[in-house]
């Protein structure tokens, strides 16, 4: 079934009622007495792993559960997939992706880094995201109609900006030490020494500054659906590329992903990466 312009309008304006209900939840526990749980205890993983510590709170299992609850009430024959709760119907013809803090590292060290990622799969392709930070109070949000900044009542279109070369670009990762392999760490560096300047730890909301035309670039490797499946239609809707280290097309299944507003510095980018693409 075809995805009409209607039906996307109506989902576009409940994923910011998403952002709302999630954001009634996290924000009375940021900075304050958030339960943090290390869901890597026990599984005896090297101390250098980067799933050693493996943080949750109750903001994440609360926004997420606050999230299934809105959707079902709203949209009882939709499927969710999420980060704490797992799946439920994720064969339906719409399936929301949930991930309602990425960034839980930025979260309990009271850096407003983290946001909460929703995304939308129509029939299996991602047709919807947005990425919310509602203690600066922003919501980004995209589909192939575009993409737009609603942020303090008031909303505005955004744009990747141009970028012609890599040695203009301003590039960003999550942890290039704890995120990526042997060979995938070389290949960042590769990249990072051509780049203008490289930013760490901003987690997803450095996808968002690309779609704003803030930044040019964000190179990641081990993500899972959830980590990636709301940028993919914001970043294209603002006139961007989402692809692996191979430079192909990716749908939600998250691995090495990158993020960029124009093609040409990307192009160059993947002379590096492509050697460590899997």
């Amino acid at each position: 079934m075809t995805l009409s312009a209607d039906t996307l309008a109506a989902l576009d304006a409940f994923v910011i009622d998403l952002n709302k209900a999630s954001a009634d939840v996290i924000l009375p526990l940021f900075r304050a007495d958030h339960g943090l749980e290390d869901k890597g205890a026990g599984k005896n993983l090297p101390r250098d792993t980067h799933a050693a510590f493996d943080p949750v709170t109750e903001a994440d299992r609360g926004a997420e559960a606050a999230i299934r609850k809105l959707i079902a009430e709203r949209y009882p024959e939709h499927g969710v997939i999420g980060e704490e709760y797992g799946e439920d119907r994720p064969d339906a013809e719409f399936v929301w992706v949930l991930d309602p803090i990425d960034g839980t590292r930025a979260f309990i060290s009271g850096l407003p880094m983290w946001t909460t990622l929703i995304g939308l799969r129509h029939q299996g392709r991602p047709v919807l995201g947005s990425i919310g930070q509602p203690y600066v109070g922003e919501i980004f949000v995209g589909h192939a109609g575009g993409s737009r900044l609603v942020a303090r009542g008031q909303e505005r279109p955004i744009r990747v900006r141009e970028c012609a070369d890599l040695t203009d670009a301003i590039i960003a990762t999550t942890d290039a030490d704890a995120c990526f392999d042997g060979s995938e760490r070389a290949a960042w560096l590769q990249v990072r020494a051509a780049a203008k300047l490289a930013r760490m730890g901003c987690d997803a909301y450095a996808y968002a500054m690309v779609a704003m035309g803030k930044m040019d670039m964000v190179i990641e490797a081990g993500l899972k659906s959830w980590d990636i499946e709301a940028a993919i239609p914001l970043i294209e809707g603002a006139g961007g590329l989402v692809t692996n280290w191979r430079g192909e097309p990716v749908g939600p299944d998250g691995g090495q992903m990158i993020l960029s507003g124009d093609r040409r510095p990307l192009d160059e980018a993947l002379i590096s990466l492509r050697r460590s693409a899997k």
